[in-house]
């Protein structure tokens, strides 16, 4: 039996998307689904969520899986290609894709095509990674129209950079950017994230691009009720494989560490930076046992973490350990550790167990 697993649960998926498209009632939803559904799984993700108009991945072979594994949903490239090979791929596959550098539109004017392809040209509202500024937009935009490799009409996209942070006037900026270049002459336009779809209502537009938010994960900084409805679907699981009685002055794991002021018991649980969970997370990271926060001590290792249960604990070995999800936010967690909700999810290896439940 494999003690480290994440229970996911699709049910409160479901839930999330309905939060959302309440949230943007007119809108429809292009679920974001990058890193392996953000560390959930990404085809079991895919099939689950229904009603919507498509999904989100960032590199081609996330896109050509779900295809091998009979998804047939819109599916969008949304860091779009930089082979020119790529575009027959994209073709077969039926696949959509981002256009956000020159190169890119060189590439669809030299390619003989069976069909022309559905593309979405990223305007730079100000986060300055992939798309074109303003300035350069409209002769992009023009140039692509007259492209025979391109499906009309074309499609346009932008992405916030600060929208997590509620009180930062620069996403009010974006937004008034960005619908300056909404025509007649456009097809569908997207800028929502997460973040924007739960606190910029401006930003809804035709579709939407929940992340996060659809795993039950907070998009802002700091604490808010903004997303009191969102129900975590991710919970991460380990188990007591021991519990010790530990003496004061004695210390537990690798560079004795930490060292005990007084008696204790010591819980060790088995998990580790081989299983995902951060080397680097310091003493008095919290871990939920038996409905109470206890704190990490001692370093992590590859296959095992140590906690300080108390001197009068009742714990037992096989007592369930959840590292993060119900009962403990991954957001507290990762604020802890010094990083964010996404990337622990993420950086789960396959040696922890996803287990899919309703």
């Amino acid at each position: 039996m494999n003690f480290v697993r994440a229970l996911i649960n699709l049910k409160a998926l479901k839930h999330n998307l309905s939060v959302l498209q309440a949230a943007a009632p007119k809108s429809k939803i292009l679920a974001v689904i990058k890193g392996n559904a953000y560390g959930h799984g990404m085809v079991e993700v895919a099939q689950t969520l229904d009603n919507i108009y498509g999904l989100g991945v960032a590199r081609i072979n996330e896109a050509i899986m779900l295809r091998t594994r009979g998804i047939t949903k819109d599916i969008l490239l949304l860091e779009g290609f930089i082979n020119p090979l790529d575009l027959s791929v994209l073709v077969f596959y039926n696949l959509q894709t981002v256009i956000h550098c020159s190169e890119q539109v060189d590439f669809l004017f030299k390619a003989t095509l069976i069909k022309p392809l559905k593309i979405w040209l990223k305007l730079d509202i100000g986060m300055h990674r992939l798309g074109f500024r303003p300035e350069e937009f409209h002769a992009v935009l023009k140039r692509l129209i007259d492209c025979p490799n391109v499906e009309k009409p074309i499609n346009i996209l932008g992405h916030f950079n600060c929208a997590d942070e509620l009180e930062n006037p620069i996403t009010h900026q974006q937004i008034t950017l960005f619908k300056k270049y909404i025509s007649e002459d456009i097809g569908s336009v997207s800028l929502a994230n997460s973040a924007g779809i739960l606190a910029w209502p401006d930003s809804h537009l035709d579709i939407i691009r929940p992340g996060v938010a659809l795993y039950g994960v907070s998009p802002f900084v700091g604490k808010t009720d903004k997303c009191q409805q969102l129900k975590p679907v991710m919970t991460l699981k380990s188990k007591l494989i021991a519990v010790r009685h530990h003496l004061k002055g004695e210390s537990v794991g690798y560079g004795a560490d930490w060292v005990a002021q007084s008696d204790c018991k010591v819980g060790v649980v088995a998990m580790g930076y081989g299983d995902g969970y951060p080397r680097m997370a310091p003493q008095g990271t919290p871990i939920l046992i038996n409905s109470r926060i206890v704190s990490l001590i001692g370093r992590v290792s590859m296959d095992m973490l140590t906690v300080d249960l108390g001197l009068n604990c009742t714990d037992k070995v096989g007592d369930d350990a959840i590292l993060w999800g119900d009962g403990l936010s991954v957001n507290d967690v990762a604020k802890h550790i010094g990083t964010i909700g996404y990337e622990l999810m993420t950086k789960l290896t396959p040696r922890v167990d996803l287990q899919y439940h309703d």
